[in-house]
């Protein structure tokens, strides 16, 4: 082919183009579908049985389920969505995810090798399918390479927890295996021989990572508010239940607004700022982690407070009631950090707050817990309205 002639579009890899727009394609809101259930049945998982058992193998799958989310939106960041061979690779792992969803609520019982072995195929599946279609592009190959060495490294303790181990032992080989997947991505996947990858080849788009974690956010918040919407007990006063209700309501909306005051909404032009994007990609799919993960307990304490919202608070259910807004003023301290450079003394003081009132909350109704987390996300969403009212808006951190 003469040198300067534009390689057809057949045979060129189906890397992004850095010219071109990388606004979110209607495909990948598809693929979200697919979590709207998997985080319904994690939260439903975890208020069915409440034990800290049953905590720790909600919180393995549902950073399971987050990877295969988290790595699928890298690699349409990465390569180009508009590509016929991408379309089917995320056709393949939106298929692969609702496969893993359906085996949820038996992950830990009969279903562990669907849950398991869909996992490791999704991962070990999308390799094998970039690796050919990237040869003509030997930087994006070798990242190819590095990035399934690890995962078929993990696949191992994948395996042999759904097939040999039972139990307590399979959740520490599932256990294991998520250590792996997340800190391959943590260290740029080293590889003998290969080194990492490079910081170039890692490097991300402001408008859409932060899109995508936006809208997968939302998705968390939607299963909030599936579980206010048809957890209705009717079996209670009138009063109690709309109580109960609003109360639900009200939280959700409190974990939204404190989610996009100022951080949420700058997200793009923080990336966009910054000398190293790299550091978001880094960082982001921690953090969000940390929120979706409270906001979904938070969704198992709406459940277990609109089903039986009198009488004594057991120990378990507490944790769960107050420990999703933790969870997710933790994360969202994190997320303010990545942002801005800094934690708004909100965040730690929320935490130390529903820390304070959790024993006077043991001799109370799940309903009035439920309340006390509530007025005290109030008190967060209210010290970030008084930061900011009156000053000019405030810009991200200055570039790294």
């Amino acid at each position: 082919m003469p040198t300067g002639t534009p390689e057809p579009a057949g045979r060129r890899p189906p890397v992004r183009d850095p010219e071109a727009p990388r606004r979110v394609t209607l495909l990948e809101l598809f693929f979200d579908l697919v979590y709207v259930v998997a985080l319904a049945l994690i939260s439903r998982n975890l208020m069915g049985e409440v034990s800290w058992e049953r905590a720790a193998q909600s919180l393995v799958m549902l950073m399971a389920i987050w990877w295969t989310w988290a790595i699928t939106t890298l690699v349409t960041d990465l390569y180009d969505p508009q590509r016929g061979e991408i379309k089917l690779l995320i056709v393949a792992v939106m298929f692969g995810a609702l496969l893993m969803t359906t085996a949820i609520p038996e992950a830990f019982g009969a279903r562990g090798l669907v849950f398991a072995g869909t996992y490791v195929a999704i991962h070990l599946g999308r390799g094998l399918f970039l690796m050919p279609a990237v040869r003509r592009h030997p930087q994006t190959r070798r990242r190819a390479i590095r990035i399934f060495i690890w995962f078929a490294v993990s696949a191992v303790p994948w395996l042999i927890g759904a097939v040999a181990a039972h139990g307590a032992a399979r959740l520490w080989f599932w256990a294991l295996a998520l250590a792996i997947d997340y800190l391959g991505f943590r260290l740029a996947y080293p590889v003998p021989g290969l080194g990492s990858v490079p910081d170039a080849q890692r490097n991300v788009t402001a408008e859409h990572l932060s899109e995508r974690y936006q809208q997968f956010f939302i998705i968390a918040l939607g299963d909030a508010v599936l579980v206010s919407g048809t957890v209705f007990s009717l079996h209670h006063s009138e009063v109690e239940n709309l109580l109960a209700f609003s109360t639900a309501f009200a939280t959700t909306l409190l974990l939204w607004r404190i989610y996009v005051h100022k951080s949420g909404e700058l997200l793009p032009e923080a990336i966009a700022r910054s000398t190293q994007p790299s550091r978001f990609l880094n960082t982001a799919p921690y953090t969000h982690l940390l929120m979706v993960a409270g906001v979904v307990t938070s969704a198992a304490g709406f459940d277990l407070v609109l089903l039986e919202p009198t009488g004594h608070t057991p120990p378990a259910w507490l944790a769960i009631i107050l420990g999703g807004p933790a969870l997710f003023l933790a994360g969202r301290a994190a997320f303010e950090y990545e942002v801005f450079s800094r934690v708004s003394l909100s965040r730690p003081g929320g935490v130390l707050a529903l820390l304070c009132i959790a024993p006077a909350a043991l001799f109370l109704a799940p309903l009035y817990a439920a309340v006390g987390a509530m007025l005290v996300l109030a008190g967060v969403a209210v010290a970030d309205h008084r930061r900011s009212r009156g000053r000019p808006p405030e810009e991200p951190a200055p570039p790294h």
